[in-house]
């Protein structure tokens, strides 16, 4: 019983992390697709090939929102494919506090977050480029007003056929974005707690056996582990590799994939399944690779 209490406090807690920055973006995204004028839209087109570089860079400051955050601008197509990747892969989630705590060297630490954003902005241009040579790039233009109907939250009521807002227009952008938050995070939190479960049942111990073995046949496992969406796979990643267990190709693989709650929130809010499962694979296809040519080369962080 105590186990199952740990768990459903440390997944609310994870959750509730969540929160104000989901609920921010819902509410820019609402502005947005309520009184945006052209001029927004072209902003967007312009800041598009850049995306990618932003996005690594925000992604690799210590908060565990952002991923989250890209993955639903992502998916009312507000930022590209590419700036998505770039967040997830240049993500640090719990890497810097657990190396802070175990008064690692700070020196390694960076070398790690620099090495994902500049992973993250190859890998993150790279899919950019290959969309827009294949005309699937999108058309530039935001698409929130799908996103709100698929929640049916009903974004348009109190708002005249030209979309401008009345008072009650006012507060229609801000139910419809507590209406999203509130659908996104129980979900994440009932995922959470899942995963939170299963980590805790298998043993930290049991992962560790596993993370440990054949270092080739570690870097797959730990990109593995890097994709489930809870603050204890990027824990026990990056301690065992401080206490010594996992190697520098591994580490950087399961670090690369763990990319907060982005992915989690992206199966969530975007409906098109293949491209959620696209854009998995590619998280953990990059990760390996990298890992493999961490191992390969020696580097040590």
């Amino acid at each position: 019983m105590d186990f199952l209490l740990h768990e459903l406090e440390h997944s609310l807690l994870d959750t509730l992390e969540l929160v104000p920055f989901l609920f921010v973006t819902y509410l820019a995204m609402e502005a947005i697709e309520h009184s945006a004028a052209g001029r927004v839209q072209r902003a967007i087109e312009r800041s598009g090939k850049a995306g990618p570089v932003v996005g690594s860079v925000l992604g690799a400051l210590p908060q565990c929102g952002f991923s989250a955050m890209a993955a639903t601008l992502y998916a009312g197509r507000v930022v590209t494919a590419g700036t998505l990747l770039a967040v997830i892969l240049s993500t640090s989630d719990e890497m810097v506090p657990v190396f802070l705590a175990n008064r690692a060297p700070v020196s390694g630490m960076l070398a790690i977050m620099a090495t994902k954003v500049v992973v993250g902005v190859v890998a993150g241009a790279a899919l950019d480029a290959v969309l827009r040579l294949r005309h699937r790039a999108g058309d530039g233009r935001p698409h929130i007003a799908e996103l709100c109907e698929r929640a049916h939250c009903h974004c348009d009521d109190g708002h005249d056929e030209h979309g401008h807002g009345h008072a009650s227009g006012r507060w229609g952008i801000v139910r419809s974005a507590l209406v999203h938050t509130a659908q996104v995070t129980a979900f994440i939190f009932v995922v959470t707690l899942a995963f939170g479960l299963v980590i805790e049942g298998v043993g930290h111990e049991a992962l560790a056996s596993l993370l440990a073995s054949h270092p080739a046949r570690a870097t797959f496992l730990a990109a593995l582990v890097g994709l489930i969406p809870n603050c204890g796979a990027s824990v026990a990643i990056t301690e065992l590799y401080l206490e010594g267990v996992l190697a520098t190709g591994p580490m950087m693989a399961g670090l690369l994939a763990s990319g907060g709650m982005g992915l989690l929130v992206l199966w969530r809010t975007n409906s098109d399944l293949r491209q959620n499962l696209a854009l998995t694979l590619i998280v953990y296809v990059v990760s390996v690779a990298l890992g493999l040519a961490v191992g390969a080369l020696g580097i040590i962080f």
